[in-house]
């Protein structure tokens, strides 16, 4: 058995504080990586230290991006009359590969979730609205997971765009209630942007 301080020990703890990982996955990836060569795991690193170091948020959508401003932002083919609005920067490519959103794309970077001390100040959200204001966007869409905190995002930022005369849609048939949006497969995205609903009072 291994002492509580051994360093396979500490490496497991690291790995499950990362989202999805468990105990006994973060088990497994460890042994998984002690039994790779030395190159193997200076690789690993140096892959991880160059990600991180290579990468940033986009000024304009929050997206994660090795340029500024992202490859979505500078894209001038894109519409600028519609604008997905995310929780996250990975949510971007699961809409990407419905082939059917040619739009640009604003990132939470998370939900509001008072449990969390996540409110809309914490999400930027007056740094969304500017952009609204100063943008020609004709429908906003909001692409947020059908958890609880989603709904209560989407709701919040409907609520603060009601004002503002633009189409306020939310992603609706296909995506089942409490579900992730990076879970879903390509056909039911695809489904939901299709169905999209106009939300009202």
């Amino acid at each position: 058995m291994l002492s509580q301080d051994h360093p396979i020990n500490n490496l497991i703890q690291e790995l499950k504080s990362l989202p999805g990982i468990g105990a006994k996955s973060a088990q497994r990836i460890a042994y998984y990586i002690i039994g790779l060569s030395m190159d193997e795991v200076e690789k690993l690193a140096e892959s991880i230290r160059n990600a991180k170091q290579g990468t940033s948020y986009c000024s304009i959508c929050n997206n994660l991006t090795d340029i500024n401003p992202c490859h979505y932002c500078s894209d001038d083919k894109r519409d600028d009359t519609f604008l997905c609005i995310v929780e996250e920067p990975f949510n971007i490519a699961s809409i990407e590969k419905t082939g059917i959103y040619n739009g640009r794309y604003h990132v939470l970077l998370g939900t509001i979730s008072p449990l969390k001390g996540i409110g809309p100040d914490e999400l930027k959200i007056e740094k969304l609205l500017k952009r609204i204001r100063k943008g020609s966007f004709k429908e906003i869409i909001l692409a947020t997971s059908t958890t609880t905190d989603g709904e209560a995002t989407a709701v919040y930022l409907a609520k603060s765009l009601k004002d503002h005369g633009i189409k306020i849609t939310r992603l609706a048939i296909g995506l089942p209630v409490g579900s992730d949006i990076d879970y879903a497969d390509q056909v039911t995205i695809k489904k939901a942007l299709e169905g999209r609903a106009e939300l009202k009072d």
